[in-house]
């Protein structure tokens, strides 16, 4: 149950927003703004469908008490022409409307979709870190769609349905206010009904949001997973996690189903007992003479109208449920606030040289639990710093302060003595590269991948920069060499042809400050030397910051610092660190140390 508390916390989070339908529906209105015009040629043919829904049995009526009682032919296939034409512009309108609407609605559905994905490219690393990757997917894909169908179909059948339901009670009110209050009776009965099928569709599909982001949540971790999942015989265990997700998602969506299903057939039910009350009393004042039979045959399909539009209304509030439990979670993400911004009167970072000093610096993602504590360091312009310590010491912490992918919580980092949050982000980071140990490549060709460190560098630029990372020869051995598709992460890649091209990239970009984040770890020796000799390249001149848990990459830099327990614990370079005898020591010799039984066999 690896998600079962993050898929909670989002169940809580909408019924906090429950109270909050009227809002949500109001917001989604509003994004309908840029698009009035479109949106308003749909309200006029809403207009004219729900006018035409009003004329029709009038006219029946007509034709039934004037023409057929007074045997008046002409004048009744006069009526019948109109009521023919009647129902071809109703009919008309109501395609027109659907039209409109649909187009106003895919063009606010690309803005949202394109806010939505702005917006996950702008949040801080930490929630990031902090959702999984399928329910900011289903964020972006199932809710939206939820939107789209509601928009696009539910909302123009609700309104039409809305102005028809008026049409037709203005009618029958000037036809007959007995009529007409007898034929409304049921209409408080058919109110306390809506809302209690209302509110059970409002849990019902709220929960088939969070179960469908549970499932996508679970899929592609699993998919991302399956070389890992299947070399530790944990397919079974997670096809049965799988299902059980899956099975909560399946009864989510049978008793939403079952909330909407049930509805219909009482609406019927109602509206029977209503056609059966009309009937009865427009039969009764007909016979004492009180009403005429055409009044109570247009009554009758008054009623029959009437209701209708009212199935029609209640059918699609409970779908527009799922429409709202899913804007709720769209609008969730759109309003998350971003902790990490630029100043108001930030400045673009000019060209720098590459000093960076740490001043003090404490961080923790908690204000009462730090993770780094009163670092202090000065790299000059061209220096390796590396970073070495155990696991979880808070390397990996330090560098997503210098990126500013998270804001100290006290102290201050300089880059050429300008202070991190006093210039812009895409000035700071423009002139960084990193290499992590497990890189990332996008979908398309070797040469889309190198040229993302600078898109507007020429082939040349990128052979050179392949070159330059020893990427060059491997690239040029595949088939259709630079154009090679990579697959999704560059899944057709061994792991080291991912790095080369990696480094290839930063090489590329040409960064000022360089970081290389456990750039060699998980590479056989080989590759390694290649990779090394393409990072030796890349490191000149550049202020670097070196993470590694391979203490050989780290003999010739120019400082090293020991981090454990998020503080500098030593620092100095690699032969007066192991002169210490202390925890650098210590890590080395884990790694280097040849037992003397060992040694005697070998020789």
């Amino acid at each position: 149950m690896m998600h079962g508390g993050m898929m909670r916390q989002i169940a809580e989070k909408e019924e906090e927003k429950a109270k909050n339908t009227t809002l949500v529906a109001w917001r989604l209105i509003r994004l309908l703004k840029p698009y009035w015009k479109v949106v308003t040629v749909s309200f006029v043919m809403i207009l004219i469908g729900a006018a035409t829904q009003g004329v029709g049995p009038y006219l029946i009526g007509l034709a039934i008490d004037q023409f057929i009682a007074g045997k008046d032919l002409p004048n009744l296939l006069w009526t019948s022409a109109a009521l023919a034409g009647t129902f071809v512009v109703g009919m008309v309108a109501t395609r027109y409307q659907i039209y409109t609407m649909s187009l106003a609605t895919q063009k606010l559905l690309a803005d949202l979709r394109r806010s939505v994905f702005e917006k996950v490219q702008a949040l801080d690393l930490k929630y990031v870190e902090s959702k999984q990757a399928g329910d900011l997917m289903s964020r972006l894909v199932n809710d939206i769609e939820a939107i789209n169908s509601f928009i696009s179909q539910s909302l123009t059948q609700m309104l039409g349905a809305l102005f028809a339901l008026v049409g037709i009670m203005i009618a029958m009110f000037l036809l007959d206010w007995r009529m007409a209050l007898a034929s409304l009776s049921v209409v408080p009965v058919m109110f306390l009904m809506t809302k209690f099928f209302s509110t059970l569709a409002r849990t019902a599909f709220r929960k088939t949001r969070t179960t469908i982001g549970d499932v996508s949540a679970e899929m592609e971790e699993q998919i991302s997973g399956v070389k890992v999942a299947q070399a530790f015989n944990r397919t079974e265990v997670n096809v049965r996690q799988f299902s059980e997700r899956n099975a909560a998602n399946r009864n989510a969506n049978v008793s939403a189903n079952a909330v909407t299903s049930a509805f219909g057939p009482a609406m019927e039910l109602l509206s029977t007992i209503d056609t059966a009350l009309v009937a009865a009393l427009g039969g009764y004042l007909a016979i004492m003479g009180l009403m005429t039979v055409g009044t109570v045959v247009a009554f009758i399909q008054y009623v029959q109208n009437f209701f209708r539009p009212i199935a029609t209304v209640s059918q699609m509030w409970t779908l527009a449920q799922s429409a709202f439990a899913a804007a709720e979670r769209v609008f969730e993400l759109l309003d998350t606030p971003q902790t990490i911004k630029d100043a108001p009167d930030a400045q673009a970072l000019p060209r720098i040289d590459g000093r960076v000093q740490f001043e003090g610096v404490s961080f923790g993602y908690e204000a009462n639990r730090l993770i780094l504590k009163d670092i202090s360091l000065d790299a000059a312009p061209g220096q390796t710093i590396a970073l070495v310590g155990p696991t979880g010491a808070g390397k990996t912490t330090a560098i997503g302060l210098l990126t500013r992918f998270y804001e100290v919580s006290s102290g201050a980092i300089r880059v050429d003595g300008h202070d991190l949050r006093d210039v812009t982000q895409l000035s700071l980071r423009s002139q960084m590269g990193m290499v992590t140990q497990d890189p990332f490549l996008f979908s398309g060709t070797i040469m889309d991948n190198i040229r993302y460190g600078r898109l507007a560098a020429t082939d040349e630029e990128v052979i050179a920069a392949a070159q330059a990372a020893n990427a060059h020869s491997f690239i040029e051995r595949l088939p259709n060499g630079y154009q090679t598709e990579v697959g999704e992460r560059g899944g057709m890649l061994s792991q080291g042809q991912r790095q080369l091209i990696a480094i290839a990239r930063a090489v590329l970009a040409d960064p000022r400050i360089l970081i290389l984040d456990e750039a060699t770890a998980s590479i056989d020796t080989r590759t390694e030397k290649l990779i090394q000799s393409a990072l030796n390249t890349l490191l000149k001149g550049r202020t670097s910051f070196v993470i590694a848990h391979r203490l050989s990459t780290v003999r010739n830099a120019d400082q090293v610092l020991v981090i454990d327990d998020g503080q500098i614990v030593e620092r100095g370079v690699h032969a007066d660190l192991l002169a210490q005898n202390g925890l650098y020591a210590e890590l080395y010799n884990r790694q280097f140390y040849t037992p003397p039984e060992t040694q005697s066999s070998a020789a």
